[in-house]
């Protein structure tokens, strides 16, 4: 297959024509960050949070195959500043409580939280009252955490490839919703991979709460993002404002 050269801040990479820039970014070792996407998945573009400069005009990084000559910008102070408004946004729409959150450590909400320096969020918080959905045998789903990133429509199916999960209603009344026929005989190693897909605290094992101890968990010693940069990462945007 055809590869291609381009470069990702002035870094010359080199990646197979059609590929993802996210994934292409992934593998010449350079982090972009994301709450929607997900490798070998279908991306959607949905969190805005992957945007980056292709040959000077903004793009969602998931979204955007690689081409010969394009050039990059990823880890500048602008796109940075993006990421985090867009983080802030999504806390403030929702009700996100991550001291008392199961999934604290565990988040990637939070995680990318920490990573771009956010203390609280600069848009007014908006405290939807919403439902929680115990329907399900083996799950429960708290909408006020979810971020509608599709992740669990996308990649959580039965045998017959039928979504477990489905977007209703339009604009800000837009929710995931679930089959109810299909959530009583969902099989439990079905329902903990919904629950790890999912990128926040939205999808819940029932009576699971807290199994893995604070200060183990995926992001207590370490950044998201971490496993994929060559270089030691740059946690706050006061470091990057202060270089």
């Amino acid at each position: 297959m055809e590869r291609v050269k381009f470069q990702i801040d002035n870094k010359d990479c080199e990646a197979l024509y059609g590929q993802m820039l996210v994934d292409a970014a992934r593998d010449n070792g350079v982090y972009i960050p994301t709450l929607c996407n997900m490798q070998d998945v279908k991306p959607c573009g949905s969190c805005r949070v992957c945007t980056v400069k292709v040959n000077g005009r903004y793009a969602t990084a998931c979204t955007t195959p690689v081409a010969c000559g394009m050039e990059i910008e990823s880890d500048t102070e602008e796109i940075h500043e993006i990421r985090k408004a867009l983080i802030e946004l999504i806390f403030a729409e929702g009700n996100h409580y991550c001291p008392t959150c199961e999934m604290s450590g565990n988040c990637e909400l939070q995680a990318l939280g920490y990573r771009f320096g956010m203390m609280v969020s600069r848009f007014p918080y908006q405290f939807p009252q919403r439902e929680i959905n115990t329907d399900c045998q083996h799950l429960i789903i708290d909408y006020n955490r979810c971020i509608r990133c599709k992740r669990c429509i996308r990649t959580i199916k039965d045998k017959k490839g039928k979504s477990y999960f489905a977007f209703i209603n339009r604009g800000d009344k837009l929710e995931v919703t679930m089959d109810k026929e299909m959530a009583k005989t969902m099989p439990l190693k079905v329902a903990e991979l919904a629950m790890e897909n999912c990128p926040v605290g939205a999808i819940l094992l029932k009576e699971t709460a807290y199994r893995v101890p604070i200060g183990e968990r995926r992001f207590d010693k370490k950044c998201i993002g971490s496993e994929i940069e060559e270089t030691d990462v740059k946690v706050f945007m006061g470091e990057l404002n202060n270089e």
